[in-house]
């Protein structure tokens, strides 16, 4: 199992050329987490960066780009979690479009406390993902 979000590329992701420029890619990254948090795990960014005054920055990121992308394509970005740790998680993502896959990502996020300091995933977050990840491997 992993969580599907579509994202159509638009002018503003583009170069140019017409194709996605590499850091546009980044963005739409980082909303299909953002997206994944509120949908998947009921723990939305406004709840820890506004609520509790947290944040879950990517602090690892490798991406590999195979194909390009280009203006009114429709990207599937798919997301599973790899591993869960104590106060970090690993997250595969890849874009795919007509069955061709356009980027892969791995990135590592980190819970951090409002005093900036990296500290354990609040229970609720952790049980969700481990129990995201066990039904990928089952699936």
């Amino acid at each position: 199992m992993s969580y599907l979000r579509r994202i159509q590329v638009e002018f503003n992701h583009c170069d140019p050329a017409g194709i996605v420029f590499y850091p546009r890619y980044f963005e739409m990254l980082n909303s299909v987490i953002e997206n994944f948090f509120a949908e998947v795990l009921a723990y939305p960014f406004t709840r820890i960066h506004i609520e509790e005054d947290c944040a879950v920055p990517t602090v690892q990121i490798e991406a590999g780009f195979q194909a390009p992308s280009r203006l009114g394509e429709v990207l599937e970005f798919t997301l599973e979690v790899q591993h869960v740790g104590r106060s970090s998680a690993r997250l595969v993502q890849r874009a795919s479009a007509g069955g061709q896959v356009r980027l892969q990502c791995v990135s590592t996020l980190v819970w951090v406390t409002p005093d900036g300091r990296a500290a354990p995933w609040p229970e609720v977050i952790r049980r969700k993902m481990i129990a995201f990840m066990e039904a990928s491997d089952g699936a």
